[in-house]
């Protein structure tokens, strides 16, 4: 199953002006609301759009009597510990207990089905799969794509859809729609923060959440050995003023080495990217991150000069204009020549 009903993009490709129609929605309904089990997934090291819409669906479908199972396709499978207070976890199960061929599947935040780790047998195995997304390198696969690049965040289109399956959104789930919202914005800073994307906080809000205690959840907490391998990585950060056609770029790596001194699991380092971005002196940042497996986890921002989702589709990964991402499997020596051969290239 690698195709949209609708006639998807060919695989790889990258599909900025995907739009959903009004018939896409309604064979959306017809499709939950004739289903008696559900199978939720969403990307492996999920973030807080990718667990709070598949959470937030979960206890929406809960809602309307059906049977659900939630996980993500890690092999170490834990939710990251800046997500353990969002309601609905009771629904995960690891993903060796996961339907191998669901009736129906239902796919977050995953704009590949590469991304689902060690689900996307399933996936591909699945009767019927319904994609919901917001990357503009969505590579079209699924019988159903509900992707719409402009939104801000996978919890947008979550919230429509449970909006037109006509299930009421309590406070939990708001809580775990505005973690999704609030992530893919950057606290509301990022320039896909829209006046619609200020209505909804204000909607989940109205449901009795409390935005401060989410906040301090997801940005204001770390253990101490955070802050001991963030030095680390601030101790070898580059400053490249030249790069991205004199745009520039700073980047630096975490090694797993780092995080095992510290006794830090590799969810735990996914904000020194935020900290690396800030340089004035470039457009680009990237930190590239030692998983357990040995391999690196890409994160790349951009200030707006320079499309990185075009650079991380081109090195097996997707993402946004402005927020994207690749796994290497090469030494951060040959990585970053190949990250900056692509800069080179016109953007």
């Amino acid at each position: 199953m690698t195709a949209s009903a609708r006639g998807g993009p060919a695989a790889g490709t990258r599909h900025p002006e995907w739009k959903i129609t009004e018939g896409d929605w309604e064979r959306a309904v017809e499709l939950v609301t004739s289903a008696d089990e559900i199978a939720l997934a969403c990307h492996v090291a999920p973030d807080g759009d990718a667990l709070g819409s598949m959470l937030a669906f979960g206890q929406a479908m809960r809602a309307l009597g059906k049977r659900v199972v939630a996980s993500f396709g890690d092999r170490v499978f834990r939710v990251p510990r800046l997500l353990g207070f969002l309601p609905g976890q009771e629904l995960l199960v690891p993903p060796a207990a996961y339907p191998a061929a669901p009736a129906l599947m239902v796919t977050f935040d995953a704009s590949t089905v590469d991304r689902l780790g060690l689900l996307t047998r399933s996936a591909t195995l699945a009767e019927a799969l319904i994609v919901v997304d917001h990357h503009p390198s969505y590579t079209g696969f699924g019988t159903l794509g509900l992707v719409d690049p402009a939104a801000a965040a996978t919890a947008v289109l979550v919230e429509e859809f449970i909006h037109r399956l006509g299930v009421p959104v309590s406070t939990e789930i708001a809580a775990c729609l505005y973690t999704g919202l609030a992530t893919d914005t950057g606290s509301f800073k990022y320039s896909s923060t829209s006046p619609s994307a200020h209505a909804m906080a204000g909607r989940l809000i109205s449901t009795g959440l409390r935005p401060e205690q989410i906040a301090r959840d997801l940005w204001d907490r770390s253990p101490y050995g955070y802050l001991k391998v963030l030095g680390a990585a601030l101790d070898r950060v580059v400053l490249e003023p030249e790069a991205a056609g004199g745009q520039g770029l700073v980047w630096t790596y975490v090694t797993h080495a780092d995080r095992i001194a510290q006794d830090l699991p590799y969810d735990e380092v996914e904000g020194i990217i935020d900290v690396v971005r800030r340089a004035d002196e470039a457009d680009v940042a990237v930190v590239l991150k030692q998983d357990d497996e040995g391999a690196w986890q890409v994160s790349i921002r951009s200030k707006g000069a320079v499309d990185v989702a075009r650079i991380a589709t081109e090195l097996g990964g997707g993402g946004h204009v402005s927020a994207a991402g690749f796994t290497s499997y090469e030494t951060v020596d040959t990585t970053m020549a190949r990250f900056r051969d692509l800069l080179r290239t016109p953007h």
